[in-house]
């Protein structure tokens, strides 16, 4: 390597982001081949305990176990092969048996009966996708037989197709079957190896996919009847608020804060399953489209059948997705016109309040003046008693002064000392307060 070459600064994820592209490489299959499938949901923890389980498995069939765990890990023990794919959510296995099954019929031997007896049973995780593929070679000129094609799926209604420009033929029925796997027969009428292996991947890809997608719809259909209730309800809160025809503000609001918090509990429990399904339906459509079908004649083909039930499923999903968030909105805009009228409602209580408190300041202050007026006329007639009784005492005494004369200056003399003394009180009283 060119040591200035060496001496850039490469992103750590350089490599990862190469190798990114080879993780999962399209498998090569033979014909005769069998193949079983499954996809299953995971938890952190049970997927340590399925690396285990793997461990164990190559422990058991006498080879070296793998001490990483790995995006994808292939392992080939003779004409059996296992392949281990992680995706987000689920764990992906494929068994692959290769070669003849003798005279057998076909899916009574499947890639699963290489496994060692209660491996399969102990495997941890809930099975989502679980079906066989039995590959078959056939002459290119040859159709097959089609009571015998749909004996081997116990007599279902088939789904059929010519896909890879007529170079295969691809029959299933979309059923589980007495196994409880569902099953897929493909018969190569001139693909090499490599390309029924595309064609084998496509397949199995589609079909996982298409069963994750629908994970969503129970949820959707379980919200449909709840959501209808809210939207009656919340049209019917409207409604009322337009007509104004004595709306109960309090109850209204709490009833518009309740269905807020529902929705909001609908989108936590649903908005990652929405989001998935609408991924997941694109690639199914993507895989499809890969498989190039031609149309078999009286047979739906894989694409027809699959957009038939599929695309109407995704598209349900996503328009309860799009009315949690239409509900979510509306729901919203009401609590703030309710908000609205409580706040205006309350500040109408509060002015009316504010005038009844200013009528009492006046009444209060008008009381005030009467108090002071009487006070001022009591603190006169005390004054003017203890003048008097001074008077007694003085006269009593011998001093010689017109007692009559004196209190009828002292009266009104009083009178007003009094009263601009009460007002100066008063005043310096108001001058403190004002300074607080």
């Amino acid at each position: 390597m060119d040591p200035t070459f060496q001496k850039l600064d490469f992103h750590p994820l350089r490599e990862s982001l190469y190798n990114e592209l080879h993780t999962q490489p399209f498998q090569v299959l033979p014909c005769p081949s069998q193949v079983s499938h499954l996809a299953v949901m995971t938890t952190p923890e049970q997927r340590k305990a399925q690396f285990r389980h793997w461990q164990e498995l190559h422990e058991e069939l006498g080879q070296p176990a793998p001490s990483e765990e790995k995006s994808c890990l292939e392992s080939t023990f003779g004409d059996f092969k296992i392949r281990r794919e992680l995706h987000m959510e689920f764990t992906a296995y494929t068994f692959i048996h290769f070669g003849p099954t003798g005279n057998h019929r076909p899916f009574r031997h499947t890639g699963l009966t290489s496994l060692p007896d209660g491996w399969l049973e102990r495997l941890t995780g809930t099975v989502v996708a679980a079906f066989h593929l039995d590959l078959q070679k056939a002459e290119e000129n040859e159709e097959p037989d089609l009571a015998v094609i749909r004996d081997y799926f116990d007599g279902y209604r088939l789904i059929g197709s010519r896909p890879a420009e007529g170079k295969a033929r691809v029959w299933s029925s979309f059923k589980l079957h007495d196994d409880g796997f569902g099953r897929f027969m493909v018969l190569n009428m001139g693909l090499p190896n490599n390309q029924l292996g595309r064609l084998t991947q496509r397949l199995m890809e589609a079909e996982t996919y298409r069963l994750l997608s629908l994970l969503a719809l129970p949820v959707a259909r379980n919200m449909t009847s709840d959501l209808n209730h809210m939207d009656q309800t919340l049209a019917e809160i409207t409604e009322s608020l337009t007509n104004d025809t004595g709306v109960d503000e309090p109850h209204v609001l709490a009833e518009l804060t309740d269905m807020a918090a529902r929705i909001e509990d609908f989108r936590a429990h649903s908005t990652f399953r929405f989001s998935a399904t609408r991924a997941y339906h694109k690639l199914v459509l993507a895989r499809l489209e890969a498989l190039r079908e031609d149309e078999l004649s009286g047979h739906l083909t894989i694409r027809e059948f699959m957009n038939r039930r599929l695309t109407p499923a995704a598209e349900t999903c996503e328009s309860v997705n799009n009315r949690l968030d239409d509900l979510s909105l509306r729901i919203g805009r009401a609590s703030d016109m309710m908000r609205a009228r409580v706040e205006l409602e309350l500040q109408r209580q509060n002015q009316e309040l504010l005038a009844a408190m200013n009528q009492r300041s006046k009444v209060q202050l008008m009381m005030q003046h009467t108090v002071e007026g009487f006070s001022v006329v009591v603190i006169s007639y005390y004054l003017i008693a203890l003048l008097r009784m001074a008077m007694d005492v003085a006269e009593e005494s011998g001093v010689s002064f017109n007692k009559p004369l004196l209190l009828g200056i002292a009266i009104p003399t009083i009178l007003v000392l009094v009263y601009f003394t009460v007002r100066a009180i008063r005043r310096h009283f108001l001058k403190m307060a004002e300074r607080e």
